[in-house]
């Protein structure tokens, strides 16, 4: 995230405003909260033990995956592709991973869900070891993949209450994609031939500002 505020030193408005709260009455009364001592347990409110044995589950994807579904077909590896071929197959992995499956269905698409996580595999171990991948021409693709895999309706927390510390995630339901698709972009970040000048060009206001509305998620 601070590579890509980076990117946009200006176009960002400060969220950092300092908020002024009025200054209490010394004759306004002091409101105090305590917690029973029928509802703590060895000195600890109830509630904090119960946020601890919390079960992670699955928030809803339902309204991102496509209804009429574009069928994968399995392309070359990226490891056995020829230097001349590289670039487009590369592509072609980005655009294949651009397809957004139901995984409320477990049963659904078994097919097409192995060949986007085979080839999200591929694009992490690309960008991560070899050199010269990243030309332009790949930029528009792969921020497009990004953001239709990681930008989506959040919905509302089942633990309204959720600790970090404490409390088990609830984890998106494409988490087995959305995993791969957050570990390709910090690689793309991380990568020796990521130029900060090129991915201006793409990476803009709207994109940071919704990457930073995903810290509200539990994942």
């Amino acid at each position: 995230v601070l590579s890509l505020l980076l990117l946009l030193p200006s176009s960002i408005p400060s969220t950092m405003e300092t908020t002024k709260l009025p200054a209490s009455s010394p004759s306004s009364p002091t409101t105090s909260f305590s917690v029973p001592s029928a509802e703590k347990v060895d000195g600890f409110p109830r509630r904090s033990m119960r946020r601890a044995r919390q079960r992670r589950s699955h928030s809803s994807s339902q309204f991102r995956y496509q209804s009429s579904q574009v069928e994968l077909t399995p392309l070359p590896l990226l490891k056995d592709a020829p230097v001349a071929e590289l670039h487009d197959l590369f592509c072609k992995k980005l655009q294949q991973c651009c397809v957004l499956f139901d995984f409320l269905d477990c049963v659904a698409d078994l097919k097409g869900k192995e060949i986007k996580r085979g080839a999200l595999n591929e694009l992490v171990e690309c960008v991560a070891t070899s050199r010269g991948v990243l030309i332009e021409p790949l930029y528009p693709e792969a921020i497009k993949m990004i953001s239709v895999n990681i930008f989506r309706t959040l919905p509302p927390s089942e633990n309204p209450e959720f600790d970090p510390e404490e409390d088990e995630p609830t984890l998106e339901a494409s988490w087995p994609h959305l995993q791969l698709v957050y570990e390709f972009f910090l690689r793309f970040l991380e990568s020796p031939d990521f130029q900060p000048s090129m991915a201006k060009r793409y990476v803009d206001q709207k994109f940071v500002m919704q990457l930073l509305e995903l810290f509200d998620s539990e994942d």
